[in-house]
């Protein structure tokens, strides 16, 4: 009998429970994994994201070959055409059963169950495990029974619950037997009728981004043991190495929630909470991206670009296609929003505090839809995730789950003077500013923007603040009236 482990978001050996399960059978074990660039692009994945997939599946396949645990790669554009391989592949290699971890998203959840349903038809066992959540979605819940719509009191309960669940992560499997010739020739016959499908992709190396799996682990080691204790204090200022840079293995599954998690509390005096400052900051960090995940079940409106808050859908959003080109550029004329947009499609990633700031100033000082900033993100970030980046954004906007009114508005230059006081960062990614003395790389006045060819402000920010307030209101406005009618 053979177990067939199906790998998605969750590219990795170690705390993989879809693997572990199916190793701790009698069985062969044998893995595939879908190379599905169409449906990728559908959903807004640019080409370094999706190059860095295709990557992290060669160096996954080495990793289970050393484990004797073969790995099919496989050319699959989309989501149907997945499920289609996999039922060809399930008929061939007489596979009795199927372990995978769910995804929460819409379009994931239904080739999910589509295929559940085709195993069921034909006798298949398919065993499904929760693995991007320490606690499953829709298990954290208010005493009304229903679903947080705000963090605090979210933390609150998962804290409650994860301190009871909370174990250590699992090991990788253990090395196999090699499988036997037979079982050889028939998974060599399977993949060459799979490369019908279309060929293989290539491995291109990206210098930024390392895809080993040991890699990931020194990188979770290194930032908790050198910079976790500072992090409260060190995050918000992007020339610090002061987080962790692990929401790109987080988001290709080099990593799991609970690796991160079980290595904080172990640093932590074995606490979730309650332990140094620096540490429960993090942690924090690490349950706010498990509640945009609760969000994205409970509220699957969230996959289809509906803002969490109805009432925000009346926002009267401006289609300024000059204003959103300057912002995708880099040269708004605000230094702190131009470094950081810069930074994102130089590096593939954006320091936190950075992608409040720009997307504050897309969606309140130039009033431009959040999806269009949602979507340009997703498709420059090698950490593209929708629940965290969806999340993010809303919560910029002000029309996703959070409690704080609409005219919370930060002020770009404030924000530069504050976290990059040294502007150093500005320096670095806006290097026409750098000529200028630290303090007027913030805001520079005209005759040194036209002495550094560099840009007028695209909005005056009073201006554009009042504005996004007027427009808030007038939405509420609609909204009440609409009610009444």
């Amino acid at each position: 009998m053979t177990t067939l482990v199906w790998f998605r978001t969750d590219l990795r050996v170690h705390d993989n429970p879809a693997l572990w399960h199916a190793a701790q059978r009698k069985d062969d074990v044998l893995g595939v994994v879908f190379v599905s660039e169409k449906q990728w692009r559908r959903h807004g994945l640019g080409p370094r994201k999706i190059q860095l997939i295709k990557n992290r599946m060669y160096a996954l396949a080495d990793e289970l070959k050393a484990l004797n645990i073969p790995l099919l790669i496989v050319n699959a554009p989309t989501f149907a055409e997945c499920n289609l391989s996999l039922q060809r592949a399930c008929v061939q290699m007489n596979i009795s059963r199927v372990n995978f971890n769910i995804e929460y998203e819409v379009n994931e959840r239904h080739r999910d169950i589509e295929f559940a349903r085709w195993c069921r038809e034909n006798q298949i066992e398919v065993n499904k495990f929760h693995d991007q959540c320490l606690l499953p979605p829709g298990s954290v819940v208010t005493q009304q029974g229903g679903p947080f719509r705000v963090f605090t009191p979210f933390k609150k309960a998962w804290l409650q619950q994860a301190n009871v669940v909370m174990q250590p992560p699992l090991p990788a499997p253990a090395k196999r037997n090699a499988a036997d010739a037979r079982t050889l020739e028939t998974l060599a016959r399977v993949q060459s009728q799979m490369l019908k499908q279309g060929p293989l992709p290539e491995q291109e190396d990206d210098p930024l981004w390392s895809v080993a799996e040991a890699d990931a682990h020194d990188k979770l080691e290194c930032f908790i043991s050198e910079r976790a204790l500072d992090y409260k204090d060190d995050r918000d200022h992007p020339l610090r190495e002061g987080t962790s840079r692990l929401s790109f293995e987080l988001s290709l599954g080099i990593l799991s929630q609970r690796q991160c998690l079980h290595a904080a509390q172990q640093e932590n005096k074995g606490f979730l909470a309650g332990g140094f400052p620096g540490i429960d900051c993090w942690i924090s960090e690490l349950i706010w991206r498990e509640f945009y995940r609760h969000l994205l079940v409970a509220f699957p409106d969230l996959c289809k670009h509906k803002a969490f808050k109805p009432e925000t859908e009346a926002v009267p959003w401006r289609h300024d296609e000059d204003d959103f080109l300057a912002w995708c550029e880099g040269r708004t004329g605000y230094p702190i929003v131009d470094a950081a947009m810069r930074q994102l499609v130089q590096q593939g990633w954006m320091h936190n505090r950075l992608r409040m700031i720009t997307a504050m100033f897309l969606t309140k000082h130039l009033l431009i839809d959040w999806r269009k900033g949602e979507a340009f993100f997703n498709h420059w970030l090698v950490d593209a995730d929708l629940a965290s980046n969806n999340g993010g954004w809303q919560w910029s906007a002000s029309t996703g789950a959070d409690g704080a009114p609409y005219f919370r508005i930060f002020n770009p230059t404030s924000q530069s003077e504050k976290f990059d006081a040294s502007a150093e960062f500005i320096a670095q990614m806006v290097p026409e500013l750098a000529v200028l003395a630290p303090k007027d790389r913030h805001a520079p006045d005209n005759l040194q923007r036209a002495r550094c060819r560099y840009p007028l402000p695209v909005v005056n920010h009073q201006y554009g603040r009042a504005r996004a307030l007027e427009a808030f209101k007038l939405s509420q406005a609609q909204t009440l009236t609409e009610g009444d009618a």
